[in-house]
């Protein structure tokens, strides 16, 4: 009954505020937009309590830098971008162009400045981040971006992704990690919701000027470990690392590869 509740909030929410953020759009500048989608966030993490009893706790907000600042975080639930966007003013974000294919949402995203990338990635998705991340560090926004490029079952992780060094390197910027056990209560796009506490936790920043295997290897142990020990204290079991799984491209490439073979 939860579920249901919420799911019936969610695309009420989603439809008003899309739809009046869509008008908001046809403005100059992006204030009334962003100042929709910030309200849209709200209720949403509000229905997210008070439909489906999930609450959500941030922690480590005193690590956050000064100034603009990249964050990357783990990506186990639809719900993330909501209970991350929630915690700040201002908040840019790379999301795949799988977005763009709802009525609307394509025009409030570019109004935003979000940085809208290739889901299948290759050089043009690299080129596309690099401009459009330009873009948000131009205007001094925090940036927010999921390494891994898609949403991870909990006890899994896929390949950490290059882009978030490239931006790392460019702009100079300080890393944030994040992790979240959200995916416990809200699993990736299930309609199925679990009432609990979820935690986001934001981590020590990764200062800038390390080489990309030293820096990528220091994210990803850091998002994964400290992932795991939310899972573990939410759930009561011992922390277990996550086991690495390919991506979706990368198991319909081996299931065409072996078709072929």
């Amino acid at each position: 009954m939860r579920s249901l509740a919420f799911n019936i909030a969610y695309w009420v929410l989603s439809i008003t505020y899309a739809s009046a953020a869509a008008f908001a759009a046809l403005a100059p500048g992006r204030g009334a937009t962003s100042w929709i989608i910030r309200r849209y966030v709200k209720r949403m993490v509000q229905a997210l309590r008070l439909f489906a009893g999930i609450r959500i706790e941030a922690r480590g907000k005193e690590r956050l830098p000064k100034g603009a600042f990249i964050i990357a975080s783990k990506h186990q639930s639809w719900g993330d971008g909501f209970a991350t966007y929630d915690q700040f003013d201002d908040l840019a974000f790379v999301t795949g162009d799988h977005l763009e294919k709802f009525p609307l949402l394509g025009a409030v995203l570019r109004k935003l400045g979000a940085i809208v990338v290739n889901n299948c990635g290759g050089r043009e998705a690299r080129e596309a981040l690099q401009q459009r991340a330009a873009d948000a560090h131009a205007a001094g926004r925090k940036i927010l971006i999921y390494p891994e490029g898609n949403l991870a079952k909990v006890g899994e992780k896929f390949r950490y992704r290059s882009g978030v060094w490239h931006m790392y390197r460019d702009f100079d910027m300080p890393v944030v990690p994040l992790a979240t056990n959200l995916g416990l209560f809200w699993p990736q796009e299930a309609f199925e919701k679990h009432p609990g506490v979820a935690t986001l936790e934001f981590l020590d920043p990764i200062p800038p000027g390390l080489p990309k295997d030293a820096f990528l290897a220091r994210l990803e142990a850091a998002v994964e470990g400290k992932t795991a020990e939310l899972v573990a204290e939410a759930t009561g079991r011992a922390v277990t690392p996550a086991v690495q799984v390919p991506t979706p491209d990368e198991a319909a490439r081996a299931a065409r590869v072996a078709a072929t073979a």
